[in-house]
């Protein structure tokens, strides 16, 4: 088994901004000296893209806890897997990707885990719900986001923050294009009720 770098990945992420700045062809010089084992280089990538990871995961998973612990999955897996990077993309790109397929790679995992353990006959009563909006309070658009249905929040992060087509969204997810359109118009309806607009 492939062993991971010890990388100094801090407990909780700083999402001000990164400390690293990554300059597009260093950036390429930095992949390659990585794909070779150097931890100091991966590290360097890490710095510079972490806060794009978590913001992805924090999005996608609704919850601050789960999406540390996604973060971390995404890092690993990008250490094992980076000898297939090729260049073809940014690395950002390739990374994004990678973190989409980690999140939903855990979210069906979650669903047999919990498909094992949950006896209802209500599933409406399983589904999150979106909290009401009451006039004169301020809703924060990041938690009536996290509080969408998983599939629903999944597709709107993708396709109304990330900017993917419908197309690549049910590649990804295993949806039909029509089904994500529809998971789109229900979590765009969602938000409007909570934010009043």
């Amino acid at each position: 088994m492939e062993t991971v770098p010890d990388l100094a990945i801090p407990d909780s992420f700083d999402l001000a901004g990164g400390d690293v700045s990554v300059e597009a062809g260093g950036e390429l010089e930095l992949v390659r000296a990585a794909q070779t084992g150097d931890v100091a280089a991966f590290e360097a990538l890490y710095r510079s893209t972490v806060d794009l990871v978590h913001a992805l995961c924090l999005r996608m998973a609704g919850n601050a806890a789960l999406a540390e612990e996604l973060t971390q999955d995404v890092f690993v897996r990008a250490w094992q897997k980076l000898p297939s990077f090729r260049g073809e993309s940014a690395f950002a790109t390739w990374l994004t990707r990678l973190a989409v397929n980690v999140v939903l790679t855990e979210r069906r995992d979650r669903g047999r885990r919990d498909a094992r353990l949950t006896f209802s006959d209500d599933l409406d009563s399983l589904a999150p719900t979106v909290p009401a909006g009451h006039p004169g309070t301020t809703v924060d658009l990041e938690k009536a986001i996290a509080g969408l249905p998983d599939q629903a929040r999944h597709v709107f992060v993708l396709h109304d923050v990330e900017g993917w087509a419908h197309a690549e969204i049910a590649r990804f997810t295993g949806l039909a294009v029509g089904t994500c359109k529809s998971h789109l118009h229900r979590a765009r309806a969602l938000l409007r009720e909570v934010l009043g607009s």
